[in-house]
């Protein structure tokens, strides 16, 4: 993985894996997701999902996977953009694993914000402000922010800490 990488690294896929491992949900095809959504990330871009596909699916090709299970990933992969509800249990669980950053303890969560900002430390701190404020308030507006059983139980400590950034920007 590239420099300029402070939080969307192989510490992060790390700890999504553990996240699904931990919780006795992790399977082989959520492996290979958590592997392949964010091998591209380039803060600039925005089709960084699209592009970790299309790379993670050229390697999966290379590898002789089915067509099946190629099409299971790049959805899996797809789904870690955020932007619309995951439509499998699979997606979900993926969905929520990649976001259980926002359900982690006080300090955790403030290294996890910190790390955030030097990965756009390209952008003026008045327009990062404004943008931040909206994906944070993206998830806290959510009826949910975690949709699977498995997850539930970092909802309150997830709001709470996104409010606080919230009210910090």
């Amino acid at each position: 993985m590239a420099s300029g990488r402070f939080y969307h690294n192989a510490e992060h896929v790390r700890a999504t894996l553990h996240a699904l491992d931990s919780r006795g949900v992790l399977t082989p095809a959520l492996a290979l997701a958590v592997w392949g959504h964010d091998l591209i990330y380039d803060a600039r871009a925005g089709d960084n999902e699209e592009r970790s596909a299309e790379a993670f699916d050229g390697w999966l090709a290379s590898q002789n996977a089915s067509a099946d299970l190629r099409g299971e990933i790049r959805a899996l992969i797809l789904a870690t953009k955020h932007n619309t509800p995951p439509v499998t249990r699979a997606e979900a669980l993926l969905v929520d694993a990649d976001l259980a950053i926002l359900g982690a303890s006080a300090a955790d969560f403030t290294a996890y914000d910190a790390a955030i900002r030097q990965e756009y430390v390209h952008v003026p701190g008045l327009l990062y402000r404004v943008g931040r404020k909206k994906v944070l308030r993206g998830f806290l507006d959510r009826e949910r922010i975690y949709t699977t059983p498995e997850f539930a139980e970092l909802e309150a400590q997830a709001r709470e800490n996104l409010a606080g950034a919230v009210g910090r920007l």
